[in-house]
């Protein structure tokens, strides 16, 4: 015996599944959007963070661009002249004795390692730094570090920080560019003295070969 269904109870059927169908479907979307709210809000602070850490490198990049502004480009360092001197006519200089020694042009060093902007900027680096340690009457490694960073000198820069007495030594690494700055420092108050150096052109920097 066959059971009959009448096609008014199926259009009853059919109409009562379709809110049920739209409900599933909207609490699906509403689950969702929530996973993907949730894996979105981590991202920002991944992305903070990354940019946090990049930021020093930046700021220490756009110090030395400030520094060198002024400066020539990057020509190659210029090599000590030679061939004959010119000839002056007689008694237009005193003649020098015969055991005085003549000046020898350097050969090694910065004076004729380094490229003209980077001998520019060296000098820049050498006066910034030193007006500021010579206001520490007893220098510390702490204290040296402090104001090399507030000048905008990074750590991964600066190298082999160590005080020996009253005395506080230490290297800072300035290529940029393809140049070899470095610079030698030594604070101790009034008599700080920071000197240009010469780095390798590539790999570490490592301050026993200055």
């Amino acid at each position: 015996m066959r059971t009959l269904v009448s096609t008014s109870a199926v259009a009853r059927s059919s109409r009562c599944l379709r809110p049920t169908l739209v409900v599933a479907a909207l609490t699906t979307m509403a689950l969702t959007a929530c996973g993907t709210e949730k894996a979105d809000a981590g991202r920002p602070q991944s992305k903070h963070v990354d940019t946090a850490g990049a930021r020093p490198n930046s700021a220490f990049t756009e110090m030395l661009r400030q520094v060198a502004q002024s400066c020539p480009p990057s020509a190659a360092p210029e090599a000590p002249p030679t061939g004959p001197a010119e000839t002056l006519p007689p008694g237009s200089v005193e003649t020098p004795p015969s055991d005085a020694i003549e000046p020898i042009a350097p050969t090694a060093g910065p004076e004729v390692e380094l490229n003209a902007r980077d001998w520019c900027a060296g000098v820049r680096h050498e006066q910034r730094i030193a007006q500021e340690l010579w206001d520490l009457a007893d220098p510390n490694p702490t204290q040296v570090r402090a104001i090399l960073n507030a000048l905008g000198y990074i750590d991964e820069r600066i190298h082999d920080l160590k005080q020996s007495g009253t005395t506080t030594r230490f290297y800072v690494d300035l290529r940029d560019r393809g140049g070899r700055l470095c610079l030698d420092g030594l604070a101790a108050g009034e008599q700080t003295v920071v000197e240009m150096c010469v780095a390798p052109a590539i790999g570490p920097f490592t301050p026993q070969e200055q």
